[in-house]
């Protein structure tokens, strides 16, 4: 697997993770607590793997990015947050900045 898929599906799994958080209660039930550990475990490996080839900077930035991008858009359109102008466009500053950096980081 590449570096960079590795690194795009570990933000995958910070989504994932941080939605089990909402939905363990505060680790009070079984199953979602299993699976954010689970969904953790998984992210940092993946993480881990890629910064064997993805300069440390980028890839935290990038995973980080995806996690925070993504969650955002769950609150969204599963916990009803709000998806006002200035939200959405911090987003898109966050999306544009993890782009670049893909963008200007060696391959």
């Amino acid at each position: 697997m590449s570096a960079w898929l590795s690194l795009f599906l570990a933000g995958v799994l910070e989504i994932v993770w941080a939605l089990g958080l909402k939905y363990s209660d505060g680790f009070t039930k079984l199953w979602p607590s299993v699976g954010t550990l689970v969904a953790i475990a998984f992210s940092f490996a993946l993480l881990a793997a890629a910064l064997k080839s993805v300069p440390f900077g980028t890839a935290y930035a990038i995973w980080t990015g995806i996690g925070a991008t993504g969650t955002v858009i769950v609150g969204i359109s599963m916990f009803g947050e709000p998806a006002d102008a200035s939200r959405l466009g911090c987003i898109l500053l966050i999306v544009g900045g993890t782009i670049g950096l893909k963008l200007v980081t060696p391959a």
